[in-house]
């Protein structure tokens, strides 16, 4: 593990000066996803008002927007552009000057992205989690904190970071032969968004469905980490759904594997 850190530091270097040299252009992308969260926040607030129970699916209000910010932060951590960049490279042809070198192609780029993910953790996880907190601390006037739920979340979203990059890198490949990915990979965020609780909460959906999807790596993206914050999940759950992610894990390195030696063999550059 230390040869492998020491081999591929100079890429997360990289990447957080990548991403400090665009901090203008991420800080408009951290605004606007600001201002969606706060739509959804009006929207599901709406709903609430207009149920009149307090509760709606097993969610009270609280619950709901503590739901919407956390799986916010969540999704903003969790995020990964290896398709783009995977599709990107092998489009353009720069793919060529990594399979050169003696290094393995998916450590460069979840190394690289490690050190952009840097800068969203600095600015956003400390006081995003800061003020769910308080504001659960003002609605119910006692503090709600508990330690063991947010360990499960930071072991929930480690996992899901690593399988939501090792989804995208594997998914990047398909540039080989799509060549161009932009309009896809648009498709697929959006596919994938709404499958991993981003967009509604899969306790929302029909239990046959939900059941269904639960089981699938997407929710492990989203909607269990979140779920785990919640403390949602009794102890056989926690072991489940941790369990679930750490197989989709292992399944999608596997295959990033299998596509990768399976896919160099029929590399065409369109340019470089």
């Amino acid at each position: 593990m230390r040869k492998i850190f020491k081999i591929y530091k100079p890429f997360t270097h990289a990447g957080i000066l990548l991403a400090a040299q665009y901090r203008v252009n991420f800080i408009f992308f951290i605004f606007g996803d600001i201002m969606m969260c706060f739509i959804n926040y009006f929207l599901w607030r709406a709903v609430f008002k207009s149920g009149g129970t307090g509760t709606f699916m097993g969610f009270s209000e609280t619950d709901m927007v503590v739901y919407i910010f956390v799986s916010f932060l969540t999704s903003i951590i969790a995020y990964s552009d290896g398709a783009y960049a995977v599709g990107e490279e092998i489009r353009d042809g720069s793919i060529a000057m990594r399979m050169i070198k003696p290094i393995r192609f998916d450590l460069a780029f979840l190394f690289q992205e490690l050190g952009e993910r840097t800068m969203s953790l600095s600015l956003m996880f400390l006081p995003m989690v800061f003020g769910v907190e308080l504001y659960k601390f003002v609605v119910t006037g006692s503090v709600c904190f508990n330690p063991l739920n947010f360990l499960f979340y930071l072991i929930s979203l480690i996992l899901s970071y690593l399988i939501n990059f090792y989804f995208n890198v594997c998914y990047g490949y398909s540039a080989f032969v799509l060549k161009n990915l932009w309009g896809s990979n648009f498709l697929k965020e959006c596919i994938v968004g709404f499958l991993a609780g981003s967009t509604v909460p899969l306790a929302f959906l029909p239990a046959g469905l939900g059941n269904v999807l639960r089981f699938l790596p997407f929710a492990s993206l989203t909607y269990t980490p979140v779920m785990l914050y919640l403390g949602m999940y009794d102890a056989g759950q926690i072991a489940l759904s941790i369990g679930l992610q750490a197989f989709w894990l292992a399944f999608f390195i596997v295959l990033q594997n299998i596509i990768w030696n399976a896919s160099v063999k029929r590399i065409s550059v369109q340019g470089g």
